[in-house]
């Protein structure tokens, strides 16, 4: 093992600490950013981003330092167990499922799901539920958050569907910049194969649902049961009892039954920005 990488330290900060053991390696083979880099077969700027923590190193990342490393594992663990640290325990469970999930089914009647949230505006999320949390935890449990895009960023990545009540469009959080922004980025990434959004409005009447929840499905090479994801009052629950997961899907075929197409709801989505804009 490479001096420094220290399995069993409890950090602070995940993204950071990760970073200052990947600057750590590169010093300690006598390698520039720019070479190191090329070992990885990365970018100089995404190594840049790793060793600085304005960034947590993705599996992938992590992966090609213990090759370079000659490290059995070791950076890979590290990673996983830093991608961890600042969670609630009570979300770890999901997060554990959520990388290893073949289908992300949501239903957000309020608030943007967090895997599609800016920064921004999880940063005024965070500010109003924790209003006494200094500057740099805010900074870190934003940082959380967007690490959790990287299952949307693999080579195969989940289905991703979400059905966005029309009050998450309207609902301004952190003021008509950070919801402009943060629209821009749902119809961006509602361009991609493996996501799609549906907006309900509020013409469909009552929902078939009242609160927010989310459905895991798996491949058929994974013997993990689907499951169905709930919070209230700041804890969350993951439940695998196939009658309360039927009931869940039923529900959420009935709410995307009731909400705009995705065409018509990207159009929705850029209808709501333009508003912001003026």
């Amino acid at each position: 093992m490479i001096e420094g990488v220290d399995e069993a330290a409890e950090p602070v900060n995940a993204a950071a600490y990760f970073g200052n053991e990947t600057k750590t390696l590169r010093e300690f083979l006598g390698l520039s950013q720019v070479k190191f880099a090329d070992e990885l077969h990365y970018r100089q700027a995404q190594v840049s981003k790793v060793e600085s923590g304005t960034v947590l190193a993705s599996d992938a990342f992590a992966s090609a330092m213990d090759r370079v490393a000659g490290t059995p594992g070791v950076y890979g663990r590290l990673r996983t167990k830093l991608s961890k640290v600042g969670n609630p325990e009570w979300f770890v469970p999901y997060l554990r499922l959520e990388r290893k999930a073949a289908q992300v089914l949501d239903f957000s009647p309020f608030l943007i799901m967090g895997i599609l949230q800016t920064p921004e505006y999880a940063e005024a999320l965070f500010r109003a539920a924790h209003p006494r949390d200094t500057t740099d935890t805010v900074r870190e449990k934003v940082a959380l958050r967007l690490q959790r895009r990287e299952v949307l960023e693999r080579s195969n990545p989940p289905l991703l569907w979400v059905v966005l009540d029309e009050g998450c469009l309207r609902r301004e959080v952190g003021g008509r910049a950070v919801m402009r922004g943060q629209l821009e980025h749902l119809s961006q990434v509602a361009e991609a194969p493996s996501i799609t959004i549906q907006v309900l409005p509020f013409g469909s009447g009552a929902p078939a649902a009242a609160e927010g929840f989310t459905l895991l499905t798996f491949g058929d090479d994974n013997d993990q049961r689907p499951v169905l994801y709930s919070e209230a009052q700041g804890m969350g629950r993951v439940i695998d009892l196939a009658g309360i997961v039927a009931t869940g899907t039923e529900r959420y075929d009935r709410l995307r039954a009731d909400a705009l197409s995705p065409e018509k709801s990207l159009r929705a989505l850029r209808e709501a920005t333009k508003e912001y804009t003026q």
